[in-house]
């Protein structure tokens, strides 16, 4: 039976554990929290992500984007383009966790296997066909796969490679809802073969399980 110093030793390390385990970044403490590029002592008064905007100084076109129904050029080697709409383009979003973006493809365009360290992505295809999937982490790295068409709807878990492809003959356009004001890119073929400083070949060789020509020849391409 469990006395009063152990039951006081397992409460503590219980609101120890608690405490770490619902650390989060802080709550915004007033309604918005408009992002300003550089602390400026007389127009900035708050500190919430960004340094912030006064309220009284806050109009609606820090809320505001105009232009995402717009085709965006396709003509790269992927055949596709992302339109991020995060805090950096709409300052209204600091603090808010969320973002948005628009991705179009050419026909067999692809939006490269890549993460988003924090965020959530949800995705709705507007146009065309696209063949969209996530693996999950180790040791299972269970492979998840939907081939979608307009009005389709697909969630990719925060954190897990993910990857779209447009398998259609025609252009495919679809919208993206990101759970972060800011949800990060990490493309897995840029960032591990295009590193500045890069990896080391001897790295990526037993890694990958490649020869070190192989390995050399995809660091130049990125």
């Amino acid at each position: 039976m469990m006395n009063g110093v152990h039951f006081l030793v397992a409460a503590v390390l219980l609101a120890l554990a608690s405490s770490f385990a619902f650390a989060s970044d802080p709550a915004s403490l007033q309604d918005f929290c408009v992002a300003i590029d550089k602390y400026d002592s007389e127009s900035a008064v708050f500190v919430n992500g960004k340094f912030c905007k006064d309220p009284k100084l806050a109009t609606a076109n820090d809320f505001f984007f105009s232009g995402l129904q717009n085709p965006r050029n396709t003509d790269n080697q992927l055949g596709s383009n992302v339109t991020l709409l995060n805090v950096d383009m709409i300052p209204g979003l600091n603090t808010l966790d969320v973002s948005l973006a628009r991705i179009d493809f050419a026909p067999y365009g692809l939006n490269p296997p890549h993460t988003h360290p924090r965020g959530t992505e949800i995705l709705l295809v507007l146009e065309g066909t696209l063949y969209v999937g996530f693996v999950t982490s180790n040791p299972d790295n269970r492979l998840f796969t939907k081939v979608l068409n307009a009005g389709d709807v697909f969630v990719f878990p925060v954190g897990l490679i993910h990857f779209q492809f447009n398998v259609g003959h025609t252009n495919a356009v679809s919208i993206s809802a990101l759970s972060s004001q800011n949800p990060g890119l990490i493309v897995i073929a840029n960032n591990v073969f295009g590193s500045n400083p890069p990896i080391s070949a001897d790295v990526l060789s037993k890694a990958f399980q490649l020869d070190k020509n192989v390995v050399t020849y995809l660091q130049e391409k990125f």
